[in-house]
Order: structure tokens, then sequence, then C-alpha cells
């Protein structure tokens, strides 16, 4: 999981860092579990754009992950760690000891040949699943449930992990990689470990263009906009925002308000937010 960089035999590659792709394992996917990934390019089902600056980007197709991990007592190898266009985690294709294969997040320091277990039973091993109330305290669980049954939802991207801090009746107290502390039923289901390819957060993209094939297109300042397109816009030469705090091409505050609905359902559950 080393990163390698370049001669600058150009201006962008002096910059630019790549993965070393040390700890994979096979090149082309386990073709039962790959399907279709339709572009949509920030539009919803009208076609009207609902996000900005999505769209291009290299062709992908859709790795089948199982997030729930409901197989239970069924020891499980690992076959494989994989590249996965969709995410910044490895995959790991499993191979369980009926001939399902299925494929998980790879977890930090699981490797081919390994073996890995969910159920309430499971041993306390790095890949294992369980229900967070047989899983001890101050251990570094990921793929976390909201909701009993549904799959992993929570603490999914490369290096992050959430820390079991304690339990209280029907809850758990899980330490989020936000710093949030929030509830979580005792039922949901974690995966033990780190999710692995911790140096992702270090790799510097170098260049418009890979943006470009990641599917990200440019985004341009408000400030160099006309006052039509943007509140920021407008102005001889270099002016500046012209009001009191940034704001949004259709007028809500950028930066310092909170924009989480109050009345959210699940805002009884945090108990320490991640902002001060």
């Amino acid at each position: 999981m080393a990163i390698k960089s370049f001669k600058p035999y150009s201006p962008s590659r002096r910059f630019i860092t790549v993965s070393s792709f040390e700890e994979i394992t096979a090149s082309k996917p386990h073709r039962p579990l790959v399907e279709k990934l339709q572009k949509h390019a920030g539009r919803n089902n009208t076609g009207k754009m609902t996000v900005r600056h999505q769209g291009g980007g290299h062709k992908r197709q859709y790795r089948i992950i199982d997030f729930k991990r409901t197989k239970d007592a069924v020891p499980a190898k690992v076959a494989t760690i994989e590249y996965d266009p969709n995410r910044n985690a490895r995959i790991a294709l499993l191979n369980y000891a009926d001939g399902e294969k299925r494929y998980i997040l790879a977890p930090l320091d699981l490797k081919v040949g390994d073996t890995v277990v969910s159920g309430p039973e499971a041993d306390i091993m790095t890949g294992n699943c369980l229900p967070l109330k047989n899983i001890p305290l101050g251990t570094m669980v990921h793929n976390i449930e909201l909701k009993i049954g549904k799959g992993g939802q929570l603490v999914r991207a490369a290096g992050t992990s959430a820390q079991l801090m304690a339990k209280e009746g029907d809850y758990a107290l899980l330490r989020m990689p936000s710093s949030e502390i929030r509830k979580v039923h005792i039922n949901c289901r974690a995966t033990i470990g780190q999710v692995g390819n911790i140096d992702a957060e270090n790799i510097v993209v170098g260049k418009a263009g890979r943006s470009r094939w990641l599917g990200i297109r440019p985004a341009n300042r408000g400030v160099v906009m006309n006052p039509n397109d943007h509140p920021h816009g407008g102005g001889e030469g270099h002016s500046p925002v012209g009001r009191k705090r940034p704001v949004t091409p259709w007028g809500k505050c950028a930066f310092g308000t909170r924009t989480r609905k109050v009345k959210k359902a699940s805002s009884r559950l945090i108990i320490k937010r991640r902002s001060k």
C-alpha cells in the first residue's frame, strides 16, 4: 500500500502520485459478481441536473459487494484482493465452504488464504462480522449497519474505522471517523478491523485530466461569474464577495451555518456532533 511517484518529464508528472497496487492479486473481477453501471452525469430521473460538476469519466462496471454478511457460521477463504473503480477501498473475493463466492470490503492486513466468518459466534478477528453486542469495548470496526439487517452503511471509505466506546441498554456508542459519537442499535452488525488502502488520502491527482477520468467536471468560482449567474459575480476587476458570508449560486449560506434538518429522525441518536 505504498505510494508511487514519477520523474518530472512533464509539469503534471512532477506532482502526480498513484497507488503502487502491491496488494492487488487479480487483474480481472469475478464475472458473475459484475453488472452494468449506467452513467447519470448528475441528472435525476427527469433529466434535470441535481448535482453539478459530474459527467464523463472512464467506463466502469459495478462489483456486487456483500454489505450484509448474512452467511452465518459458514467459513470463507480469501481468494483474491482486487481493485474496485467505484470506491477507494480494495475488495476481497471470498470462497465460502458451500461453494458460493462474494465480495466484501478488504480490511487492513487481510491477506489471500485467510479465513473469515460472520455471525454472533464469530471470533474477534479482522474481517469477521458480528452484532455490536458481541464485540468487546474498544474494538475498531467498519461497515456498520444503521438499521438491523439492512447492511453496512457507515465507515466504508479507505482507511476509516470507528471505535466501540460503550453499551447502554439497546444501543452501542460509537466514535465515528469524524469524531462524532452516535448511538447504533446493539443488534446491528459491524466488521472487525480498519478498512484497507490507508494511503488513499495521500494520493495527489496532479492534473485536471485525471479528474476528468474520474468523472469530475470543472468547478468555476462565483466571483468570476456575472451577477445573473452567481451572487458573488459582477464588479470591475478583482472584486470581493460583497456580503457578510459566502453563499451558493441559489443564495444559501455556504459556510458557518448548519444545513442539517433539525427534525431529522436520527438526530436523537447523535451524542456529540463532529463540529464543536
